[in-house]
């Protein structure tokens, strides 16, 4: 019966950016897994092995082995794991047959001898009863790379997990608690009740988890929750949030936070999201998944920016930034219609991206008013999708109302200029 990845080795999809293990059909721990890839048209290395004649190359297929050893290597409880697995050598490598689009691979892997920081793997790849490929692997294994700088201070009270490593000067909190395989930059301060998850880098001189720039705020034990693989760089300041805010200040995960944004107390950050140097968040903002807001930006306090937004460099936003748009301007910031090249290169179908472009002409170019033009849009029945119902959604949630404002045509000469 086919099971999951286990989630203790979640850490592989961190280590590699493109996992060439789908799933595991088979594990005795310690000594043997079985584990199926499976080969699609999508898979990025197509687009250039070979163009019209698409064939995983025999490199991907040792990388999939070594994956699965790894899987193997890190979920043996017998043994002290390692932190670091890596390729040290291939012996007696064969390639049978081609490994096409639509095959399913299914990749067998023994562990063999294992003396210190070298172990030996055979390894064998299959697709139904053919073999495809087979080689000896020599893995070189590593043990934690983390280390603490003699200048940094950490309060004894702090929870450090294997693999961080922080840097000289670095001051950590008693309340703090960082996840495994983080980067602390030099002179770097992580303070107050803050929780990092796993794979962050924190460049020199950020400020995490400080108390909130409100003159409410006395002293309350209130949170930063910070998910995993978020890069905060230089001067970057988050503070925690406040007991009158919910008393969190949330960021997901994946998100980059360019120099010297500011994220204030109680707010909300999903997850893969793009802040340029010196953006800006007042204090309860939530900013949704994918949205881009670009340098110099401010958002005020209470707003929200929705999913897939980008908001232009230097814009000023006092009301809520549409998702799926583009928002551009200060005092009064206007909307430019559909995020396209943003959506575009997240994978948007056409077809959804006709529909919000149809759904934004009812908003911006129709004689009615956003009242009339929702209930137009919902009647349009050519219009549903999942995305036009969250955007009608969005608008009508707004406690401070929408950026509705069109842009000019000279303003948007302007932009598209830029």
């Amino acid at each position: 019966m086919p099971i999951d990845i286990p989630q203790t080795l979640d850490r592989l999809c961190y280590r590699y950016p493109s996992l060439l293990v789908d799933t595991i059909l088979e594990h005795e721990a310690g000594r043997r897994v079985v584990a199926i890839k499976n080969v699609t048209v999508s898979e990025e290395f197509f687009q250039g092995h070979f163009p019209g004649t698409p064939l995983m190359p025999a490199v991907l297929m040792i990388e999939s082995f070594v994956q699965a050893a790894t899987i193997l290597i890190l979920g043996d409880p017998g043994a002290a794991p390692p932190t670091r697995v890596f390729l040290r050598g291939v012996n007696d490598a064969k390639f049978r047959r081609q490994v096409v689009p639509g095959d399913r691979l299914r990749v067998e892997v023994t562990l063999g001898r294992r003396r210190g920081a070298l172990a030996v793997v055979q390894a064998s790849a299959f697709i139904d009863d053919q073999t495809v490929a087979e080689c000896e692997l020599l893995l070189g294994l590593a043990a934690d790379g983390g280390e603490i700088h003699p200048t940094a201070i950490v309060d004894p009270s702090a929870d450090v997990a294997a693999g961080t490593t922080i840097g000289p000067h670095a001051v950590i909190g008693p309340h703090v608690r960082i996840g495994p395989n983080c980067t602390v930059g030099a002179s770097a301060v992580i303070d107050g009740w803050t929780e990092i998850g796993e794979g962050n880098e924190i460049f020199p001189f950020a400020s995490i988890g400080l108390v909130p720039q409100d003159l409410k705020f006395k002293g309350e034990p209130t949170r930063l929750m910070i998910g995993a693989r978020n890069i905060f760089r230089e001067f970057v300041t988050i503070n925690r949030g406040t007991a009158g805010g919910g008393g969190v200040t949330r960021i997901g995960d994946r998100n980059m936070f360019m120099a010297y944004v500011h994220v204030a107390h109680d707010c909300h950050v999903g997850s893969d999201t793009i802040f340029g140097p010196h953006a800006t968040l007042g204090g309860h903002v939530a900013v949704e998944d994918y949205a881009s807001i670009s340098a110099g930006s401010a958002v005020h306090q209470f707003c929200r920016v929705g999913r897939h937004a980008f908001i232009g460099g230097y814009s000023v936003v006092t009301k809520d930034a549409l998702p799926f748009g583009k928002t551009v301007g200060s005092r009064p910031a206007r909307i430019f219609g559909l995020n396209s090249v943003g959506l575009s290169r997240r994978g948007f179908a056409s077809d959804v991206m006709t529909k919000l472009k149809r759904t934004y002409r009812y908003l911006l170019q129709s004689k009615l008013n956003t009242t009339g033009a929702l209930r137009q849009i919902e009647r349009d029945r050519t219009l549903a999708c999942a995305e036009v119902q969250y955007l009608i959604e969005f608008i009508r949630s707004s406690q401070r109302g929408v950026i509705l404002r069109r842009a000019s045509r000279r303003q948007e000469e302007v932009v598209a200029d830029e």
